[in-house]
């Protein structure tokens, strides 16, 4: 039997794989047997360790130990790591078939109008209920150019059929966005190896950030390692986590970073965000070394690693489960944010938060809501003002919520009001903050004592 490879995995949402397929005479069970006799997370009786087959065995085990061809091994691989072949989909098991956990942009499943939520029940006429991501994949991946004609499921919709071309697709695993008022966007799709030095490269990319939202929503996981090294991105974090397998439980130190986080951190998960994502979101809100804004996480609290067999198969199996330096538990519990925020909202919700943790010393004024996109802002001050028109740029930001700023006219309307313009249409169903720094002086040369901001909420139709 060879030894294990790669380092410890945590990874539950799969991406798409190439087909392949073994003998079943050929399958190496009786090392698969041993394995799962002396490194499974819990002890296994005589009855499932006595199955002939191997999938006998994994269909007694937790749904994370599979057993993977060459190849498949290869693409699961692959998907860590952001390279895949496919129609650009990232999946979880369903009791109909499997579910589509989110859509790669630009890829054929997104040109096919194909939603995340959506469940694939078969893939070319064959039936996918009941099947594991694993055991799915071969079914509805293949060679680049080739078809696949895939039956969805959508709540409310009648069911329909996709044919789709898998080309191949290169992901990109960081994500990085300036959001208005210095907060710095940085979203992370996969715990790869490189994870860690490819947002330290973001957070250098965005010197001018004060505080930072990282987005770990719909992240199924990856390496423990770059988990670690994430973790040290934080710097209030010294300990990552707990391991516990069947006979002892370890603690781990995070892998501290040259780079790290400057300013207050907003942690964004979702009901998808699992494994790797949920020990970061778990250790981090424990620690307070952020703020969690989203869902409940995936509940999966369980690590794997890979083992290569005699043939060059490999049998992914869980050999532990995760804790928080504290000792919580996360597997079948998940992570809940310290702001449970309604879903698709959870950026502008912590944008907003983020903005206002830099104004604690500003009055908040009456939101606005259901303004037109066309609206202007009449600002009236409580005494007469010496107005500068060159501090106007300085002292007056419209910044939307999960977005950037946008760039306005400023008109003295008389000695106490000025009027604020957008330069473009406001977009409609969109939220803003409107804020006005204390950057002016009274007639007598007092300079403001505070400024103020208010809500803007733009109609949606």
């Amino acid at each position: 039997m060879k030894l294990k490879l790669q380092s410890f995995l945590l990874f539950s949402l799969a991406l798409f794989f190439i087909p392949s397929s073994v003998l079943a005479g050929s399958e190496p069970v009786n090392e698969v047997r041993q394995l799962i006799e002396s490194e499974y997370v819990d002890i296994v009786p005589d009855s499932v360790l006595n199955k002939s087959t191997i999938s006998e065995l994994l269909e007694e085990l937790d749904p994370y130990t599979n057993f993977m061809s060459k190849n498949e091994f290869e693409q699961f691989m692959n998907g860590i790591e952001q390279r895949i072949v496919g129609v650009g989909v990232v999946l979880e098991e369903h009791e109909r078939g499997v579910q589509i956990v989110s859509v790669v942009p630009g890829a054929p499943a997104d040109q096919a109008g194909i939603l995340a939520g959506d469940i694939i029940t078969h893939a070319d006429g064959e039936e996918l209920a009941g099947k594991s991501v694993q055991a799915a994949i071969p079914f509805i991946s293949g060679s680049a150019n080739t078809l696949v004609t895939l039956t969805i499921e959508r709540p409310s919709v009648k069911s329909f059929r996709k044919t789709l071309r898998r080309q191949e697709i290169q992901l990109v695993n960081v994500e990085q966005m300036m959001l208005g008022g210095n907060v710095g966007y940085i979203r992370l799709h996969s715990f790869s190896e490189d994870a860690a030095k490819s947002i330290q490269k973001a957070i250098r990319q965005m010197p001018e950030a004060e505080s930072w939202i990282l987005d770990l929503r719909d992240n199924g996981g990856g390496h423990v390692g770059a988990a670690q090294q994430v973790m040290g991105l934080f710097p209030k974090m010294k300990q990552a986590y707990q391991i516990k397998y069947r006979d002892k439980t370890e603690t781990f130190p995070v892998i501290e970073q040259p780079i790290q986080f400057h300013g207050p951190v907003a942690l964004l998960v979702n009901s998808y965000s699992a494994s790797a994502s949920e020990m970061v979101a778990a250790s981090v809100k424990e620690r307070k070394a952020a703020t969690l804004y989203g869902q409940t996480t995936y509940g999966k609290g369980s690590m794997q690693t890979m083992y290569q067999l005699s043939d060059d198969s490999v049998l992914k199996m869980t050999i532990a489960r995760f804790l928080t330096p504290g000792g919580k538990k996360v597997d079948q519990v998940g992570v809940k944010p310290n702001s449970l925020t309604k879903k698709g909202m959870e950026i502008q919700v912590a944008h907003e938060h983020q903005l206002i943790s830099q104004w604690s010393n500003y009055k908040r004024l009456p939101a606005l809501d259901a303004v037109p996109v066309t609206k202007t802002f009449d600002v009236e001050m409580t005494m007469p003002m010496k107005w500068n028109d060159s501090e106007f740029k300085e002292a007056i930001q419209l910044i939307e919520l999960g977005g950037g700023e946008q760039a306005v006219t400023v008109e003295k309307k008389n000695g106490r009001t000025i009027t604020v313009k957008p330069e473009k249409q406001l977009k409609a169903g969109a939220s803003y903050i409107l804020v006005i720094h204390p950057k002016w002086k009274n007639l007598q040369g007092k300079l403001m004592k505070q400024g103020v901001y208010m809500g803007v909420a733009v109609d949606g139709k």
